[in-house]
This record gives C-alpha cells, structure tokens and sequence, in this order.
C-alpha cells in the first residue's frame, strides 16, 4: 500500500545517497580535469594523439560528473500532484545523456585516430610526459574503485558506471605508456592504432550506457533475487498458500512499487484478508524497502477433495503443453459449476495467443458441465 510516510521516508534516503553520489563525482569532476589539462599538455608538447585522446576522454569523464550531480539533484525532488511517486526517473535520463556524450567523444576520437593513421606523425616523448602519464594510471586507478564503491553503496548506476569507466580508463593509458616505450625502444609508432583501440571502448562503453538507461526507462524484468525475497517474505504467514504474480515497477534507484497476488482459503473473511494483507505490506517494505500498491486475492479449496482431484486433472492437461511455465489461482465454485485459475506462457512461444485457445480448449471438452474461465498471465518475474 503506497502511503505518505512510506514516499516520505523514500525522499529522506534519496537525500542521503543524493549527497554521497554529489560528493563522489565532485571528486572525479576535480580529478578529471586536473589529468585531462596534464595529458593535453603532454600530448601536445610530444605530439602523441593516443595521450590527447585520453586527455579528452577524461575531459568527457569530468563533464559527465556534472550531468550526474544534475540528475541527482532532480531526482531527488519530493513528490507533487503532478508526478505523486517522485522524479526518481530523471536519474535514467541523465545516464542517457551522459552516455551520449561519451559516445561522441568515442566516435570524434575514432575519426581523428584514422587521420592520423593515414597521415602519421611522430610522436617526441621526454621522461617527464612518461611520469606524467604513469602517474595518471595510479590516479585512475584509485579514483575508479573509489567511485564504484560508492556507487555500488547507494545503487548508482551512474556512478558505478564512472567508477568502471575510470578502471577501464588505467587500462587504456598504461596502452598508451606502453606504445611510447615499444616507440622508445624499437622505434615503432603505434600512437594512432593504440587511439582506435582507445576510441573502439569509448564507444563501446556509450552504447551499453544507453542500452542500461533505456532498460531501464522501459522497464525490465526484475533482478531474480528482489521477487525471491518478497516471495519468501509474503510465504513466511500460515495463511499464504502461495505468492503469484509479483510486478515490480522502478520509479528510480531504489524506489520499486510493487503488486503481488496471494493463494488463501476460501473460509477466510474479508476483515481477515484485509489485516493480513496490510501486514504483508508492511514486512514486505520493512525487508526489502519496496512499496506494495495491491495484493490480489486467490481463493482456493484447502478442504475439498473433488476439487483437488480436478485440479490435479487440469495441471497435467495443461503442462503437457511445453512452453507452459506456471498453473496457479485454481478455484471450483461448485455452487456456480465453474471453475478458474491462470497460466504463464513461456515468452519463447512463438504463438503464446494460439497455445492459450488451445488448452482453453482442451480443459471446455474435458470439462463440458463446468464453466471455465482461464487467465493468461504475463511472466514478469522469476
């Protein structure tokens, strides 16, 4: 169930981790463009395109830190009329636009490395550009698990994802120190190769950017272990037979709505279900923070022997198809001579529409005196 002070308390977490993910990328702002100035310096002064390519790249990193404090701070905007479940979403957006920007720093970096391989110059590296550049390994280095752990702290896609750019960055200068000794030592230019290599990963790196913000803008199917622990949690009530059904929502980094169908006997009241399902809400955000919005209600026949014989009938009619990966919800109503209960199609199936007629077929001719109402599910969650 959604409530004032569930949102409210989601807002003052979000101020918190808001704070922690300004900070981190303050640092990486300041580190950034400390080591993008050096590395321009040296990559113009020994004539290295593979050093002002990483120096632009780190420029991109610094640039992209801002967007993140942006889209952390409009995220983090208390709940309104307008849009009641918060701003979390605008952090998705962010991450595009930052993705953005470090695809086209890739591509741009991609252009001016294949000039440079058409048209080569030589590159002049003195004893003090190699300090320089080792030096900006280590900072790389430090900054990157720096970053990521935070990120990881407060579930910052985009900081984690800075974090993981900036190790890969280490990586990608200690190419370039290592091109300048093979030139040193053997005279071989591999200044514009190394900056292909260098660009190949920018862009890489942009484009499974954009692919995670999108997911996410999407909407995608929740990690195994959230719908688990929920799972565990309703189930942990004697009432509940089963869990059925669990569809997260995101609405930001770490604000999941969520509504779920519960298995019950058909002898409990209404004034029963309601308590226990305001129950289940509140353990289920007191263990895993996520907000239950409804809780659908399976009636089943805990009692009634014919029904189980039937049920059972039914189960094995229906998983006899393949692609069926879930029976739930079974109820006979023997006063109305009907029964219901849903499925879960494998998303594999080609036609999903085609094998849902087919068994509601099958069950209407095995069972011609019943009245036979089956619901096609959608496989949200494992």
């Amino acid at each position: 169930m959604v409530t004032e002070k569930r949102v409210a308390d989601s807002v003052v977490k979000n101020s918190e981790r808001e704070k922690v993910i300004v900070k981190t990328s303050i640092i990486g702002i300041i580190a950034n463009v400390f080591l993008s100035a050096f590395k321009a310096a040296v990559g113009t002064a020994v004539n290295s395109i593979a050093v002002i390519l990483d120096a632009v790249n780190n420029l991109s990193d610094a640039l992209s830190s801002v967007i993140t404090i942006v889209g952390a701070k409009l995220s983090g905007k208390a709940p309104d009329k307008k849009h009641p479940l918060g701003y979390g979403r605008i952090e998705y957006i962010s991450q595009t636009v930052v993705a953005a920007i470090v695809l086209y720093a890739g591509v741009t970096s991609l252009v001016e490395s294949v000039k440079k391989i058409i048209n080569p110059e030589k590159a002049d590296y003195s004893v003090a550009s190699l300090i320089i550049i080792s030096s900006a390994i280590v900072v790389k280095l430090i900054l990157g698990l720096y970053v990521k752990k935070k990120g990881k702290a407060v579930n910052s896609g985009s900081l984690t994802a800075s974090g993981s750019d900036a190790l890969f960055d280490a990586v990608l200068s200690l190419s370039v120190l290592i091109s300048a000794f093979v030139y040193i030592i053997f005279d071989i230019s591999l200044e514009a190769y190394v900056g292909v290599i260098i660009s190949g990963f920018i862009i890489k790196s942009g484009i499974e950017m954009i692919k995670e913000a999108v997911d996410e803008i999407l909407g995608h199917r929740a990690d195994e272990e959230l719908p688990k622990k929920i799972r565990e949690t309703v189930l942990s009530y004697p009432e509940v037979c089963g869990v059925y059904d669990i569809f997260i929502n995101n609405y930001g980094p770490d604000k999941n709505i969520c509504s779920l169908h519960v298995e019950v006997s058909d002898k409990m009241t209404a004034s029963e279900i309601d308590g226990l399902t305001r129950k289940i809400s509140e353990a289920v955000y007191l263990e895993t923070g996520v907000i239950i919005v409804a809780i659908g209600v399976y009636s089943m026949n805990p009692d009634d022997s014919e029904a189980g014989k039937i049920s059972a009938d039914v189960r094995k009619t229906v998983f006899s198809h393949e692609g069926v990966l879930q029976m739930h919800g079974f109820y006979l109503d023997e006063e109305k001579k009907s029964m219901t209960f849903d499925i879960i199609i494998d998303f594999a199936v080609k036609d999903r529409n085609g094998l849902y007629e087919t068994i509601k077929k099958e069950i209407a001719e095995k069972y011609p005196d019943l009245k036979t109402n089956i619901t096609l599910d959608i496989d949200v969650s494992d």
